[in-house]
C-alpha cells in the first residue's frame, strides 16, 4: 500500500503561515504602536502592564507603587491620561526606575510610599529599559497579532462606562465586612517581621536619585501616602519606614497630602482598600492635584 506524500500538507501549512504573517504585517502597518502590545508571557500581569506603558503614548500622570496603590484602578480617575504602574507584590522603585529610563516622561509621577521593604526587581527594570518602539521588524507582526487578540478580549471601559461604574460604587454604602481576623494577622506580621530599615533606606536613596533625574528633565514628582487602618499605621514596620522616608524628604511640598472621608474607608486586611474606598482615595488624589494646580 502506497503512503501519500506529506509534501502537499507541508505546502498548505507553510502557505497558511505565510498568509497569517502577511495579515499581521498589514495590521502592523495599519495600526502600529497605537495597539496594546503585551508580551506573550506574563508574570501576574506585571509584564503586560509595563509592556503596555513602554509601547503606548506617554500619559500625563503615572502612579507607581506596590499592591496598596495597585487597587487604584485607572477608571477610578475622572481625568484622562492616567496610568497605574503599581505592581502587586512589588516595590515602587521598580516602576519608577522604568519610567525614568524612557526617552519621554509623564508630566506628573505619584510615588506611593507605603511599602518600602521590598527591593526593586532588577530583571524587570533591565527588560523595560530603553526605547521598546525600536524592536526588530520581524517581531512586530507577532506582537501585533497578540495585541489585537488582547484588545478584543479585554477591551478597556470607555469614559461613559467608567463614569457609570464610579457612580454605582459611590451610591453604595460602605462595606460591613468584618476584617478583624485578617487585620490582626497583618498587624502581627508587620510587628514581628525583619528589620525594615535596611531595604527602606536603600529604596529611599534610589527614589531620591530618580526624582532628581525626572524633575531635571521636566517632570514633577510627588510622594503619596495611601491611608491604611490605624492599627496598621501604628505597626512597627510602618512606623520605621515612615520615619526613614520623612527624614529623607522633610519638605512638605514634596508630598501630596490627600483627605478622603476616613470614616467611609474600608480595607480587606487593614492595608488594601476595597473598591469603593479605592475610588474615594482616587477622588481625593485628584482634588489634591487640583489644589496644587496640577
Amino acid at each position: 500500500m502506497q503512503h501519500a506524500s506529506p509534501l502537499p500538507w507541508l505546502i498548505k501549512c507553510a502557505g497558511a503561515a505565510g498568509v497569517l504573517l502577511l495579515a499581521c504585517g498589514l495590521a502592523t502597518a495599519r495600526f502600529g504602536s497605537a495597539l496594546q502590545q503585551p508580551t506573550v508571557t506574563t508574570r501576574d500581569g506585571t509584564v503586560v502592564t509595563l509592556n503596555r506603558y513602554v509601547r503606548e503614548p506617554v500619559p500625563d500622570l503615572v502612579l507607581v507603587g506596590s499592591s496598596v496603590a495597585w487597587r487604584l484602578k485607572e477608571e477610578y480617575f475622572s481625568r484622562p491620561g492616567v496610568r497605574n504602574l503599581a505592581l502587586a507584590g512589588g516595590s515602587p522603585v521598580t516602576s519608577l526606575d522604568i519610567v525614568a529610563k524612557q526617552k519621554s516622561l509623564p508630566k506628573i509621577v505619584l510615588i506611593e510610599s507605603n511599602v518600602l521593604t521590598r527591593l526593586p526587581d532588577v530583571a524587570l527594570i533591565e527588560k523595560f529599559s530603553g526605547d521598546k518602539r525600536t524592536e526588530p521588524l520581524f517581531l512586530r507582526p507577532v506582537r501585533t497579532a497578540v495585541a489585537v487578540y488582547e484588545t478584543w478580549n479585554h477591551p478597556p471601559p470607555n469614559r461613559a462606562e467608567a463614569r457609570a461604574g464610579r457612580d454605582r460604587l459611590l451610591s453604595e454604602p460602605p462595606s460591613n465586612f468584618d476584617n478583624k481576623v485578617y487585620l490582626d494577622r497583618a498587624v502581627q506580621q508587620m510587628n514581628d517581621g525583619d528589620d525594615p530599615s535596611v531595604p527602606a533606606e536603600v529604596n529611599v536613596a534610589r527614589i531620591r536619585e530618580l526624582i532628581d533625574d525626572i524633575e531635571r528633565r521636566g517632570s514633577r514628582a510627588f510622594l503619596l501616602e495611601i491611608p491604611v487602618a490605624p492599627e496598621i499605621e501604628d505597626s512597627r514596620m510602618v512606623r520605621m519606614s515612615n520615619a526613614i522616608i520623612h527624614a529623607a524628604f522633610p519638605d512638605h511640598a514634596r508630598w501630596l497630602p490627600i483627605h478622603p472621608p476616613m470614616k467611609e474607608l474600608r480595607w480587606a486586611d487593614g492595608v488594601h482598600l476595597d473598591e469603593r474606598s479605592a475610588l474615594l482615595v482616587a477622588r481625593a488624589i485628584e482634588s489634591a492635584l487640583a489644589e496644587r494646580g496640577q
